[in-house]
């Protein structure tokens, strides 16, 4: 609504996980480089914790886009799932195209599709997605595909991303095997405060081409920043919000009594036009 206003070729805030608009902070760049070695090397089974709307997903999207061609990949993003649901559609994102949903039968399909992609020179990733909601027996399924193998190497390498829930789910006992597999839990850090202004402004590049600086002012940034507590997601969600007052209001840079109603709005749960109805708890002239 408000990109031609602002000179944008794309919505700078969208919260759909686009691998161009990845700031890379040192967490990132970190975490990144954690899982092209770990998929490289075939290190088997690798986790990736961080809190909701910390960029998990945005940056399993970016490691698909750089590893090399001979890499096939499948993302199960539903982990409620039992084992057998996960291993169906796994398949079906591989392109493997299973006739029958028995677990024998999906196994066996899975280890000639392995070998399949082994002897064409390749390898094959499995991201399980939001895996902190996977039951015990699940992951404990997961460590045995991570024993399909040759003598020298493992077919399969499989990427378990979720919320710091999964790492406390990793210390169970009875998941010890799956915890000795795993080379270390990446933690994916909240944006520090001071990178925030370089996140916005690096958006707001990609967005215009190149052609949009400085449009939040210094006091709108550190308003955006007391709110967001570093969450990624929440940073896109209250500048979206107020870029669109901002235009409502026919202003060409945005201040911190913008992002102050921005934040009211979201936090009172009113998300349609600025002005178009009265917002409880203060005037719409306020500003």
């Amino acid at each position: 609504m408000y990109e031609t206003h602002y000179g944008f070729r794309e919505s700078p805030f969208k919260i759909t996980p686009d691998p161009r608009f990845l700031y890379l902070t040192k967490s990132h760049r970190d975490t990144l480089a954690y899982l092209e070695y770990g998929v490289r090397e075939r290190k088997g089974i690798l986790v990736v914790s961080g809190e909701v709307g910390t960029g998990k997903t945005l940056m399993v999207r970016t490691l698909l886009n750089q590893l090399p061609e001979e890499i096939e990949s499948a993302v199960v993003m539903n982990a409620r799932l039992e084992f057998n649901e996960l291993l169906y559609l796994a398949l079906l994102d591989f392109g493997a195209a299973p006739k029958s949903r028995t677990k024998i039968d999906l196994l066996v399909l899975l280890q000639e599709f392995l070998l399949g992609i082994r002897n064409r020179g390749g390898t094959a990733l499995l991201v399980v997605d939001e895996a902190q909601t996977l039951s015990a027996d699940s992951l404990e399924e997961f460590r045995l595909l991570s024993n399909l193998e040759t003598n020298t190497e493992k077919l399969l390498q499989i990427l378990l991303v979720g919320q710091p829930e999964l790492k406390i789910a990793l210390q169970q006992h009875s998941l010890r095997q799956l915890r000795q597999r795993v080379p270390g839990v990446c933690d994916l850090s909240k944006l520090p405060p001071e990178s925030i202004w370089e996140y916005v402004e690096h958006r707001l590049h990609i967005a215009s081409e190149g052609h949009c600086r400085g449009l939040f002012h210094r006091e709108a940034i550190d308003e955006v920043a007391r709110y967001a507590d570093g969450i990624p997601r929440r940073i896109n969600q209250v500048c979206d919000r107020a870029l669109l007052i901002g235009y409502a209001r026919g202003e060409d840079r945005i201040g911190a009594p913008h992002v102050r109603e921005a934040i009211q709005d979201l936090e009172d749960g009113f998300l349609g036009i600025p002005g178009a109805a009265p917002v409880s708890g203060r005037s719409m002239g306020e500003r």
